[in-house]
């Protein structure tokens, strides 16, 4: 009512209302609102599964391609630069060699061969049903690691490389 006195515990520029809105400068234009957000509903289990079986056909074709292409032959792969350099093995070296024994079920030619990719593939493995199976469930897959992972996993490479490297180590060179 005019004239009568706010309530308490209120302003009077409250009780007033909000008074005139302010003029937009000149060349100022609203952005559209977007909608409200929708529930979110999960992806058909098709869409849900194409990225990681997508995923598996790579890493498949790929060692396909390699048990299928000998790099004991000469002539196929490249020679690694650093071995071909200094004559040092690098982490990858016998990588190829590891994988194409991997294909044709010599587990022990394989980890003989670079031991380390051969617990690269067991660790895609795993990674990999994990990734299907939260595809499956539709639910999202968030693997981050932090900081001590990666110079942990740094670690694990700079020591395998010099341990290949020394003369006590060389069960571990391909």
């Amino acid at each position: 009512m005019p004239g009568s006195s706010p309530a308490p515990g209120s302003s009077p520029a409250a009780a007033a209302g909000p008074g005139p809105v302010p003029a937009d400068p000149p060349g100022h234009h609203h952005r559209p609102v977007p909608p409200p957000p929708r529930p979110d509903r999960p992806q058909p289990v098709h869409r849900r599964l194409a990225p990681p079986l997508a995923a598996l056909a790579a890493v498949a074709g790929a060692f396909a391609y390699v048990g299928a292409v000998d790099p004991n032959e000469p002539g196929h792969y490249p020679v690694c630069p650093l071995l071909q350099l200094t004559g040092i093995y690098c982490p990858g070296c016998g990588g190829l060699r590891s994988a194409h024994a991997f294909v044709h079920g010599e587990l022990g030619t394989a980890v003989g061969a670079n031991a380390l990719a051969v617990a690269g593939y067991l660790l895609f493995a795993v990674l990999w049903v994990f990734w299907l199976v939260r595809a499956v469930r539709a639910k999202p897959v968030r693997i981050t690691l932090g900081p001590a992972w990666w110079w942990g996993l740094g670690a694990v490479l700079a020591v395998f490389t010099v341990v290949r490297n020394l003369p006590f180590g060389s069960g571990l060179a391909p």
